[in-house]
């Protein structure tokens, strides 16, 4: 390597914190850990001269490969970490890409699609993939066949719902807030998709894996209900702070209703002189 490109790699790895999200509300590992292998993987991919999209793609090569694995492979301690790997480093790369797009100003309505599109897929086909596995390599009783099936579920709507959320919020005023709390990225790491990752490590210990995996089912479901009432309230005050405040010089004109027209004695009515008894404004979609 040269002296020109280390000097790139090193300039965007200094100028990449600058270029992160904020870290309100994200979990241990994705805070800690995975913004931080997505920043090298950025001032890479900003070196060789990368998009956005082609992060995102080669994150979901990654990913999608340690997907595949779990439904077409039986369980073993080298095939849990495989799928481990995999993983971590398509989510490594799926931080890299934002990362890279805030870096260089390419940021985009379609690599923000895109992105999201290879999230859901992924959030979906993992889950579906653990039922597959289940299905033909673990003994399990049919009840715990469930567990992977309401963890899609789960995974789902809390991924559709945080990004809902977001969407309808952008334009509203955030409240200033102060460093996120060290400590409630601690608290909802069992939330989090890198310790997901990291817990496939196990997969080739059967029951330990299946134990492990049941919890974090619990654990993202209570945190779902309570995100769900939260969010609604947040989308509820930014409605109540964007509503127009009444307005007293408006000057109330009566209804048709409310108008009482006069018509001397004797003589027909006809449109035009309704049509004055009213101000002037002939009835929409009706013409003498």
């Amino acid at each position: 390597m040269t002296t020109s490109e280390g000097t790139g790699f090193r300039d965007a790895l200094r100028r990449l914190p600058a270029a992160q999200k904020s870290a309100k509300g994200a979990p241990a590992y994705s805070r800690f850990v995975n913004r931080k292998l997505g920043r090298y993987l950025a001032a890479f991919a900003y070196r060789v001269r990368m998009s956005p999209n082609q992060v995102t793609i080669i994150s979901a090569l990654f990913s999608f490969a340690a997907i595949a694995m779990i439904a077409l492979v039986r369980p073993s301690l080298p095939m849990g970490i495989a799928v481990c790997l995999l993983l971590v480093i398509g989510y490594a790369l799926d931080s890299a890409d934002g990362q890279l797009a805030r870096l260089t100003g390419r940021g985009s309505r379609a690599g923000e699609w895109l992105d999201h599109f290879v999230d859901s897929a992924k959030i979906v086909t993992l889950h579906a993939a653990v039922l597959v596995s289940f299905y033909r390599f673990f003994a399990l009783p049919p009840a715990l066949l469930l567990i992977p099936l309401v963890f899609c579920c789960v995974a789902t709507v809390l991924f559709f719902g945080m990004i809902l959320k977001d969407l309808l919020r952008r334009g509203v005023t955030a409240k200033p807030v102060g460093r996120p709390s060290i400590v409630r990225s601690v608290l909802v790491i069992p939330t989090d998709y890198g310790l997901m990752c990291l817990v496939f490590v196990l997969y080739g210990t059967g029951l330990v894996f299946v134990g492990i995996y049941g919890f974090l089912l619990v654990t993202n479901a209570l945190f779902l209900a309570a995100a769900g009432i939260k969010w609604f309230r947040e989308i509820a005050a930014a409605d109540a702070a964007q509503a127009p405040a009444p307005n007293a010089d408006v000057v109330h004109k009566p209804l048709i209703a409310d108008t009482v027209i006069n018509i001397p004695a004797g003589r027909t009515p006809n449109a035009d002189a309704i049509t004055k008894s009213i101000g002037g404004s002939a009835i929409p979609g009706r013409h003498p």
